[in-house]
């Protein structure tokens, strides 16, 4: 029974990617719409510059002011306890 329901999935997967990918056809793209003005393209580096180190710079000053801004005194971990043993 397990096999049959990984095979229902699978299938599944395969006609929603397929019906996906069907459905978004990137050639429409190639159009040019009425009033579409692009811009200039970005560079390798304007475009690591914006799509990686802006993100990283903002999680870095995000997580800093979160340390920052901790006021939680106690720093230790907490240890469980162990269970005792029934007799």
């Amino acid at each position: 029974m397990d096999k049959k329901n990984a095979l229902r999935a699978g299938a599944l997967a395969a006609g929603t990617t397929l019906m996906m990918l069907l459905m978004s056809s990137p050639a429409l793209a190639l159009t040019r719409d009425d009033g579409d003005d692009p811009g200039t393209g970005l560079s390798v580096i304007e475009t690591l510059g914006q799509f990686v180190l802006a993100p990283l710079a903002l999680f870095a000053v995000i997580a800093g002011l979160v340390m920052v801004l901790d006021r939680s005194k106690d720093r230790t971990p907490k240890v469980k306890a162990k269970a005792k043993a029934r007799a």
